[in-house]
């Protein structure tokens, strides 16, 4: 991102606050966790869930089975990528038959993605239910998807991007808008 005009929208403090509260919407909407599994989209959206799992168990003291999902061979845009995909694993490690499943994912933007990841657990089965839970939902949806636990609904513009940043891959914490219009 560089050369772009950048602004944070979410510092680590406002993320970890912020993943909390989705933590308890879900368990406020999942009887407390009971049956609850979590899948987490590559790569950002594994990040998500894994922190949103850790503290359902600090706060429902229930561990929350959790898997991870690529949906890189589910993409309707797969054809019109130049480079190659690039693959990552996907581990689930429990049977999503007749589970109420929470998709998890750091952004909503077209609603691609997620209708990619439900046809990827559809192939492995019937949940019960799906839900989804995004840290950002910015807009712009080309398909009839909404989340059901949203961190932030943050307007942009066409040419806006939304950047999330995890220690796990970037060496720190932040949301940020990134203009491509800007002239820097």
């Amino acid at each position: 991102m560089e050369g772009l005009k950048k602004t944070t929208i979410m510092d680590q403090e406002t993320m970890q606050r912020t993943l909390k509260r989705i933590a308890h919407q879900i368990i406020e909407n999942t009887d407390g966790a009971k049956e609850l599994h979590m899948i987490g989209i590559q790569r950002r959206g594994v990040t998500i869930a894994k922190r949103i799992a850790s503290y359902i168990k600090a706060f429902e003291g229930r561990d929350v089975p959790l898997g991870t999902l690529d949906i890189t061979f589910y993409r309707d845009d797969l054809s019109k990528d130049s480079e190659q995909p690039v693959v990552s694993a996907t581990h689930i490690d429990f049977d999503v038959n007749d589970k109420k499943i929470v998709l998890v994912d750091d952004v909503l933007y077209t609603g691609r993605t997620a209708r990619a990841a439900m046809d990827a657990i559809m192939d492995m089965g019937r949940p019960d239910c799906i839900k989804f839970a995004v840290l950002i939902d910015r807009g712009h949806r080309e398909l009839p998807i909404r989340a059901d636990f949203v961190g932030k609904n943050v307007p942009t513009a066409a040419h806006e991007m939304i950047s999330v940043k995890v220690m796990e891959f970037d060496n720190e914490e932040s949301v940020d808008i990134c203009d491509s219009k800007s002239d820097m």
